[in-house]
């Protein structure tokens, strides 16, 4: 007999995740959840949802920087040649 895995469904999974804001940020965030009447939690992960796509397209910190990728293209093509 083999051993089942656990069935996880990623929508319920709740963990625990420490994110520390600014106190500003954070009172902001706060007095929303209250005059919406809904948790921090809830408005922070509707924050994240609307924001994603914008924040996708920010470069990565390992990102090459655009002086890194034309040294690159022209190391490339002396090579070449």
């Amino acid at each position: 007999m083999t051993k089942q895995e656990p069935k996880v469904d990623l929508k319920s999974d709740k963990r625990k995740q420490s994110v520390y804001f600014p106190v500003d940020m954070l009172d902001e965030i706060q007095r929303e959840a209250l005059r919406q009447d809904r948790t921090v939690s809830w408005i922070v992960q509707r924050a994240w949802k609307i924001a994603r796509d914008e924040i996708l397209l920010y470069p990565s910190i390992n990102d090459p920087s655009s002086d890194e990728v034309g040294n690159i293209m022209t190391d490339t093509r002396d090579k070449e040649i």
